[in-house]
């Protein structure tokens, strides 16, 4: 640390931590950058690394993960958050108008089914069936009350499985919606368009589930308005009608050893209307698109599970070679893993016993289904898909949000180095970047905790003043 900050370059090397929002392992790149106008051939702007420290600029690696970077991922909540509540209560800079607060949405969370019994906390007061009350953040909870029953090879195959049933639960959900309205599916498209935009959570026990909002549209998407019969009502029982249903279901065939499986959702099905306001008995806007960012930026680590990818990359956790075996006509074993499709003995990994087994059941069932990629995904128990998703017409994207922050960023540089406004059009630009490579020293990195940890006691502090300020003017 005293290497670091006695260096001759250390205010520069700060700058470009704080620009990168306090990044905990930021990708370093080198090269140059010019700007000249087209017409005249005047040079606008140079820019190269020669002379940053250590020849290097640090850009914030953008992960979402809050495990790995707690500060892109704060980046990265706030852009859900917008994105989501955008299509709750309009937008004007995305053309989302503020009339889509009167469209009929709800916010659904769509469950696992039981694996075996597990540790939890019952309501009204009720002690955990080992006759134990445990506490919130009890390490045992989610755990199975008897591992040797359990079923962990159907709950790795629901996880992976999880986004075909989330894909024909949207399709029988259009079809309930239509039948409730007495349409054909043609008419439904001419009459209405159903939105989304989901995150998936895993839960203690290692289960996926998704929480969603579910809106019905006019066919032109958010600016057009819904046809009269669409209502909140009806689209609260179309999403149980398509939950039930014995469509929204995945047939797993037999291997050896293992039967064959239906996979269907779980019973627990919560549907809330969303409400503009509040009134203590519904959800709001705010709520929603507050617990949709919050999850966005997690994933199976919080059951225990690893956090880092634990499938041998020569082979890519089929456990196979691309050579073929001349005794056999079959392929031989991966020579770096042995057929395990793991990096490493899972016995060894600082991980719960819980998670342990799920991770297991990956790499035995991957063999059975060479299909699907179950090793290559035990970090996250099987499950395969994106965290957070959203239907073409729902709202923005973080694309647009994050061009919308260069943008920005772009005019104050602009604004800083004293530049003209000049049209795009106008100007060439020319660069030349070379990855060199990421993260930090020792040294370093504990300097760059500091400067994160200084960066969210003044967003807290600022949000806080804010919420002073309304609640004065109040």
């Amino acid at each position: 640390m005293l290497k670091v900050a006695g260096a001759p370059g250390y205010a520069r090397w700060e700058d470009q931590i704080h620009r990168t929002g306090g990044c905990s392992d930021p990708i370093h790149i080198t090269g140059w950058t010019l700007a000249k106008d087209k017409t005249t051939g005047e040079t606008l702007h140079r820019y190269s690394t020669e002379t940053e420290p250590g020849a290097r600029l640090r850009i914030a690696c953008g992960n979402r993960r809050a495990s790995r970077c707690p500060a892109c991922a704060w980046t990265y909540a706030g852009d859900t958050y917008h994105l989501i509540r955008a299509g709750l209560a309009g937008d004007d800079r995305r053309d989302i108008p503020a009339t889509v607060r009167e469209h009929p949405r709800v916010f659904a969370t769509l469950t696992a089914p039981s694996f075996g019994p597990v540790h939890n906390r019952p309501s009204g007061g009720r002690p955990c069936r080992c006759g134990i009350h445990h506490q919130e953040q009890d390490a045992e909870l989610g755990t199975a009350l008897d591992p040797a029953s359990y079923d962990y090879a159907a709950a790795v195959l629901f996880n992976n499985h999880a986004g075909q049933l989330w894909q024909r639960f949207t399709t029988r959900l259009r079809r309930e919606i239509a039948a409730a309205a007495g349409l054909t599916q043609r008419e439904l498209k001419a009459e209405a368009r159903i939105s989304y935009g989901k995150v998936a959570e895993f839960q203690k026990r290692g289960a996926i589930h998704f929480h969603a909002v579910i809106r019905i549209d006019g066919p032109a998407g958010p600016c057009a308005s819904p046809p009269s019969w669409a209502s909140t009502e009806l689209l609260d029982r179309a999403i149980r009608a398509a939950v039930a249903h014995s469509y929204t279901s995945v047939t797993v065939p037999a291997a050896a050893g293992q039967p064959a499986r239906t996979l269907h959702w779980g019973t627990q099905l919560d549907v809330r209307p969303i409400k503009a306001f509040g009134d203590g008995s519904d959800i709001t806007e705010q709520a929603v698109a507050s617990y949709v960012a919050k999850y966005a930026t997690k994933a199976a680590e919080n059951t225990g599970a690893s956090d880092t990818a634990v499938h041998c990359r020569l082979c890519g956790g089929s456990g196979r070679s691309s050579r073929y075996n001349r005794s056999d006509s079959g392929l031989s074993r991966c020579a770096r893993c042995h057929g395990t499709g793991l990096s490493e003995d899972l016995a060894r990994m600082s991980v719960s016993e819980h998670a342990r087994g799920l991770m297991g059941a990956c790499a035995a069932l991957q063999p059975l289904y060479p299909d699907r990629p179950l090793t290559r995904w035990a970090h996250m128990l099987g499950f395969r898909g994106h965290f957070s998703t959203k239907s073409r017409q729902y709202s923005t994207t973080l694309g647009a949000l994050r061009q919308t922050r260069a943008d920005y960023r772009a005019a104050q540089e602009r604004e800083a180095r004293g530049l003209p406004d000049v049209e795009p059009d106008t100007v060439l630009v020319l660069a030349s970047w070379q990855y060199a490579g990421h993260g930090h020293s020792p040294g370093e990195s504990a300097l760059a905790a500091t400067i994160a940890r200084d960066i969210q006691l003044n967003r807290q502090t600022a949000r806080e003043a804010l919420l002073d300020l309304e609640g004065d003017m109040t």
